[in-house]
């Protein structure tokens, strides 16, 4: 054929042709049901990808590349705002890192107060960016770089404050137009947007990999209501409903932190989560000490520090934190702890010894939501009631790993 051009036969063109439209089409479905990530918990470990065994992924990143502890975050967060929405009826918020939450909170408005400790804007804010806000505010510190999840669409009052914060994504079920565009500018053009699919349901069998090792257990559905709260042990029986909200917020708050832990609440809001730690007390006095923290931020010395409007919003944190610390005497805090009443503790595992509901009361806590069921629950209740507290054994323990 020397000298003559070789012509191959027109199907061959069009097999070509619709064999790439095909392998686009499997990319595109495979894109559906998975995601490849840049590595796992850390740099070293590669390879890494979320994905679905079975249908297509419940979730779409309308902005920046997620990580791995990110979905970890994502996930466990989104969980616990649609539960707390679920059970209270009101928008819910999670500020969370390491896959445990430092603060949760629902949409209830902001006080002059609580605007001026959680570095909020001026004028009138939706719901749900109240949630989010004080979801923020209840510790500042260890909200920092956190992952956000919403229980509603996220609107524009919602994303000009995370837009002001130091923080590494976002999920909600949806966003209006001008919030996503705000969320587009922030991190340069990279911040971590997540939209999810508010009715999925996962499978009732959920299963892990540890050590090549196979896990498999039950999803925990477990639904939190007012059902739990029912069986008060202590002689005093009063139970408003805003403690019984409170009681909510932190059980299921509980329900999505790393066990064992510990959890006070009060007006709606976190205001200290004590995660991941061996021993009862150990959470008790952790979560205790960041309420504690949380309250003395109002101080009135605090409350009253000027800072030049160009002071970083991390910088004025640890300021705060430096000054309550370093400044406030120990006679002035221990007087202001004192005003401190009206607390409400969660405990995701019944209490060993009445030594929880002592450092607790040191923390203004009067209501008390635990499972119950220890050799000295006695003990516990009798301490209880030398405090006029109201505790109810909730029944079920809430670990979760």
């Amino acid at each position: 054929m020397s000298g003559k051009t070789k012509f191959f036969p027109k199907v061959s063109f069009r097999f070509l042709f619709f064999e790439k439209k095909r392998n686009e089409k499997t990319r595109k479905e495979r894109n559906m049901t998975e995601l490849e990530l840049k590595y796992g918990c850390n740099p070293n470990q590669k390879p890494a990808r979320i994905f679905m065994e079975n249908g297509e992924l419940p979730l779409e990143v309308l902005n920046g590349k997620p990580g791995y502890i990110n979905f970890m975050d994502a996930l466990n967060s989104w969980q616990l705002v649609k539960a707390l929405k679920q059970a209270t009826g009101l928008p819910a918020a999670a500020s969370f890192k390491h896959v445990s939450p430092a603060g949760a909170a629902l949409g209830l408005p902001l006080s002059d107060v609580e605007r001026l400790m959680y570095l909020a804007p001026e004028g009138d804010l939706s719901p749900i960016a109240c949630a989010y806000i004080r979801a923020r505010g209840a510790d500042r510190l260890c909200s920092f770089g956190d992952w956000a999840a919403l229980s509603d669409p996220c609107d524009a009052d919602t994303a000009r404050f995370l837009a002001l914060e130091v923080s590494d994504g976002v999920i909600a079920p949806d966003y209006t137009p001008e919030a996503l565009e705000i969320l587009k500018t922030k991190r340069k053009g990279g911040y971590n947007v997540v939209k999810i699919d508010p009715e999925y349901a996962p499978a009732p069998i959920e299963r892990r990999n540890i050590f090549g090792i196979t896990f498999e257990q039950g999803y925990n559905d477990l639904s939190i209501d007012e059902t739990m709260l029912e069986n008060i042990v202590t002689q005093k029986k009063d139970l408003p409903q805003e403690a019984k909200h409170d009681m909510l917020l932190a059980l299921i708050t509980l329900k999505y932190t790393q066990s064992n832990s510990v959890c006070y609440v009060k007006d709606g809001q976190t205001l200290g989560v004590g995660a991941g730690q061996q021993s009862r007390i150990h959470c008790t006095r952790l979560a205790g000490n960041k309420a504690d923290i949380w309250w003395l931020r109002q101080h009135p010395k605090v409350l009253a520090l000027p800072f030049p409007e160009n002071v970083r919003r991390p910088d004025r944190d640890n300021a705060i934190d430096a000054f309550i610390a370093d400044v406030l005497t120990q006679k002035e805090k221990t007087e202001w702890i004192s005003k401190l009443s009206g607390v409400t503790l969660g405990s995701d595992a019944f209490f060993p010894f009445g030594d929880n509901v002592e450092r607790a009361r040191q923390s203004g806590v009067q209501y008390i939501a635990q499972p119950g069921g220890s050799i000295r629950d006695d003990q516990v209740i009798e301490t209880a009631d030398k405090y006029g507290m109201v505790m109810a054994f909730t029944g079920m323990r809430l670990f979760h790993h």
